[in-house]
C-alpha cells in the first residue's frame, strides 16, 4: 500500500483540523467585535439607564437568593459567591460605573422608601439638571413603566 506521498498527491490528512482551527478563530474574533466597537448612536443617558435598569434587577435576584434581604452597597453583587457567582457579571470585583466614569450610587430601602434606590447624577455629576445633566434614577425608571 502506498502512502499519499509516494503517489503524488498533496497531503490530505490534517486540512480538517486546519479548516476548524481557522473557524474557532473566526468566531472568537467576532465574538470581540462589540465589545470593541463604539456603540455609535446609544447615547449616554439610554445606556445609564440601561444599566440602572440592570443593576434593580440584580438586587432584586440578590434579595430573592437572601430571605428579602438587601445589600448594604452594591459591592455583594461584584464580589463572587463560592460558586463563582456574581449578581452583576464582567465588572471584576469593581462597583459599576456610569457612562461618564462615576460609580454609580445605591441606597438600601429603608422604612420611608421600601425599594433600593439606584442613580447616577449624569454628565455634570450634581443632583438635578437637564438634558444630558439630568439624574437617571431608578425611581424615575419605574415611575415610566
Amino acid at each position: 500500500m502506498k502512502e499519499c506521498c509516494e503517489t503524488g498527491e498533496p497531503k490530505k490528512r490534517y486540512w480538517h483540523w486546519v479548516a476548524l482551527g481557522v473557524v474557532v478563530l473566526i468566531a472568537g474574533a467576532l465574538q470581540m467585535i462589540p465589545s470593541r466597537v463604539p456603540q455609535h448612536g446609544v447615547s449616554s443617558r439610554t445606556r445609564s439607564m440601561a444599566d440602572v435598569s440592570t443593576i434593580i434587577q440584580s438586587l432584586t435576584e440578590y434579595s430573592i437568593n437572601n430571605n428579602d434581604a438587601y445589600p448594604t452597597s452594591l459591592t455583594p453583587l461584584v464580589t463572587p459567591d463560592a460558586n463563582g457567582h456574581c449578581y452583576l457579571e464582567g465588572y471584576n470585583g469593581r462597583i459599576p460605573k456610569d457612562p461618564w466614569k462615576r460609580e454609580y450610587q445605591y441606597a438600601p430601602p429603608t422604612p420611608e422608601h421600601p425599594l433600593p434606590r439606584v442613580w447616577s447624577y449624569g454628565a455634570d455629576g450634581k443632583p438635578g439638571g437637564e438634558g444630558d445633566d439630568a439624574d437617571i434614577d431608578s425611581d424615575q425608571l419605574l415611575d415610566e413603566r
